[in-house]
């Protein structure tokens, strides 16, 4: 599973509403969760902090899975950069516009309110300071301030998961590789 041991029984059980909630939003049990499981209070929390991160607020949850690729790319952790495609994809976006992520500056496929947010959330997944006043500037033409730090708030979560899952070697589900996959056959390797 990853370079922690799975959870035993009772770990599973006390994080089973948790579990539950994830295994029906994602349609198969993640292998970040059940490493959480070791610490149920942190599991709660975090589980809190995605559910409403990603799944509240005025932002599009098709631009926070985007957000959520390039952070992840950005930084390396293929685990969650599978787990944000797949998202993305199940929320109806096309494979070839998750391919073509990193080219959003110039592909026909993202718009200018896009472009702005992906080009903070690259910058930020960089390094925080990365961000500049022009690229800020930018996202609050297509972004109200609320809309500013929801954008923020997702490239932050990613943050913590692309550490989580990295320094921890989580084991990709079939699911997301499977997705990951078909991308590569459509020339986004």
């Amino acid at each position: 599973m990853t370079r922690v041991s799975a959870p035993d029984k009772e770990l599973l059980d006390q994080c089973a509403p948790v579990l539950a909630q994830a295994e029906a939003a994602m349609g198969y049990r993640p292998n970040d969760v059940l490493s959480l499981c070791h610490w149920p209070e942190l599991l709660n929390s975090l589980g809190g902090l995605v559910q409403t991160v990603l799944h509240t607020g005025e932002v599009d949850g098709t631009l926070k899975r985007l957000i959520g690729i390039i952070s992840s790319r950005t930084q390396g952790c293929t685990y969650c950069s599978a787990h944000a495609s797949y998202g993305a994809s199940q929320l109806g976006v096309e494979g070839a516009k998750v391919a073509a992520v990193f080219d959003f500056e110039s592909s026909p496929l993202f718009n200018p309110a896009e472009r702005a947010a992906l080009r903070v959330a690259w910058h930020g997944a960089l390094q925080p300071n990365a961000v500049s006043e022009e690229d800020l500037a930018a996202l609050k033409e297509h972004f109200s301030d609320r809309q500013v730090v929801e954008i923020v708030a997702v490239l932050s979560l990613y943050g913590f998961l692309n550490r989580w899952n990295s320094t921890l070697q989580t084991e990709l589900e079939a699911p997301p590789a499977n997705f990951l996959a078909s991308l590569g056959e459509m020339g986004a390797g």
